[in-house]
């Protein structure tokens, strides 16, 4: 039940109105939201919710019992063993298959023949997002930042809530948990917030996300048909079309959750209007960049063990966060990319200074660098191979023999509406600086929006595209 489709609506105003029914009796209301957020994830496969439902009692249990622990050897094996518990859950139903084959590949390259194991193995879907979201509540627990929960029932909400289990944000106990636990009153400021995310969330998927797929995706399937200045169309139209495409889910989640009463954290900043690739990944999935770096990169040793190690750190952390993303190389080789140019740029950044403030102009040179530079690594995260990457990089360097006005007119026409909003909230410091108008100045650019969506929203919309990971 994906939020592209009818019965998403349909399912969600039947929350709603029971939410509303419930607001008197805030432990029922979690009852029923709980039951929607499990029937929900069902609906993609009853097993997966087995499958939530373990890894929900063994963290609660486990938090539990850290709770009750003194001796710092038992609370590290028990930490260990959530640790190894959801770890080995994910690896085996994400990676196993990648490891076997990569295992595989390279005996056979050193000239024994075997066989891979094949096991038909499906992915459960959302499993890396609430993966990542019960090992913080088991780490913070065992930090002694969080107190354990006794509520079984709220902390399976927390997991499992419906708007954010299948692709985040991926939420921490600390924010999420407390609003789980008191009663939560619905404002007309939310209201108006959340029905505004969720029509903006919409337009951004199914008007330009859906529009530009399938521009794209011929490319993508065929990069060696691809030469020239379609390379550029091609790298451009993809890096909209994911940002839309992932963004969108997030703000319709977002929109969905304040009609719920709730406030998930923001999960993008304008990200394309980075000057570094520090400050992207300050503005791109916040949820789970700020994870990586508060329990990966700074438990790894941080910054505080001199620049070589920094930059191991911070080439190991991005690294796995690629291999987060999918069993795949090409998924490693996009988070290796990353991590050399938050290296390169700590490293010009230490050498050089304090930079002073570049101005418009060279604000805006800076923005365009490091968009050609997120581009260039999205090479690295869409293709099925690091054999198409390359072939996409040598045909830069080749001549074009395909019409290119059409498609660079497409990607500008459904671009645009993006473009113009983005740089309005970029100046007002705004995301909501569409929200905020005065009725006469809000109106036309909903109806703008609705207008769109009736005309151009792709009728075959696609999955979002991190629902695969």
């Amino acid at each position: 039940m994906g939020f592209n489709s009818f019965l998403f609506l349909g399912f969600f105003a039947l929350v709603l109105l029971c939410n509303n029914a419930l607001r008197r009796h805030h432990a029922w209301q979690n009852r029923m939201l709980l039951a929607a957020s499990y029937a929900f994830y069902a609906t993609w496969d009853w097993r997966f919710a087995f499958l939530l439902l373990l890894t929900t009692s063994i963290d609660y249990t486990i938090a539990r019992l850290l709770g009750r622990e003194d001796r710092p050897a038992r609370r590290k094996w028990l930490l260990g063993s959530s640790i190894a518990a959801n770890l080995g859950i994910l690896g085996f139903f994400k990676y196993f298959g990648f490891f076997t084959d990569s295992l595989a590949a390279l005996l056979c390259h050193l000239g024994l023949q075997v066989s891979p194991l094949a096991l038909h193995i499906v992915l459960p879907v959302g499993i890396s997002f609430y993966t990542f979201q019960t090992l913080s509540y088991t780490v913070d627990v065992y930090r002694g930042k969080l107190e354990p929960r006794s509520h079984f029932l709220d902390f399976a909400l927390y997991l499992s809530f419906f708007p954010q289990l299948v692709a985040g944000p991926i939420e921490r106990a600390s924010t999420l948990l407390p609003q789980i636990e008191r009663p939560r009153i619905v404002t007309r400021a939310a209201i108006d917030a959340g029905v505004y995310l969720i029509l903006w969330g919409y337009f951004k998927k199914l008007v330009i996300a859906d529009n530009l797929s399938a521009i794209v995706e011929p490319g993508f399937s065929a990069p060696d048909s691809v030469k020239g200045f379609a390379v550029v169309l091609l790298l451009f139209g993809f890096s909209v079309q994911i940002y839309c495409d992932f963004s969108g889910y997030t703000d319709i989640a977002r929109g969905v959750a304040k009609l719920l009463g709730f406030e998930l954290m923001l999960n993008f900043k304008l990200p394309y209007f980075a000057l570094n690739p520090q400050d992207f990944w300050n503005r791109w999935h916040i949820s789970l960049s700020s994870w990586l770096r508060d329990y990966l990169y700074i438990p790894l040793g941080g910054n505080r063990h001199g620049q070589i190690a920094t930059y191991r750190n911070l080439i190991a952390t991005m690294v796995l966060g690629g291999l987060w993303h999918g069993a795949a190389w090409h998924f490693v080789a996009w988070g290796l990319f990353h991590g050399m140019l938050l290296a390169v740029h700590r490293g010009y950044r230490s050498l050089r200074g304090p930079s002073p403030d570049p101005g418009a102009f060279g604000a805006t040179w800076r923005m365009a660098a490091m968009f050609t530079c997120t581009m260039l690594g999205w090479t690295l995260f869409r293709v099925h191979t690091l054999g198409d990457a390359i072939t996409l990089m040598r045909g830069l360097i080749e001549p074009s023999h395909l019409p290119m006005l059409k498609p660079a007119l497409d990607i500008a026409f459904f671009t645009l509406p993006l473009l113009i909003v983005q740089v309005a909230q970029h100046w007002s410091r705004d995301l909501l600086v569409v929200q905020r108008l005065p009725f006469w100045g809000r109106a036309p650019i909903t109806a703008f929006l609705g207008l769109w969506l009736l005309v151009f929203a792709e009728r075959e919309t696609s999955q979002f595209i991190y629902f695969q990971f």
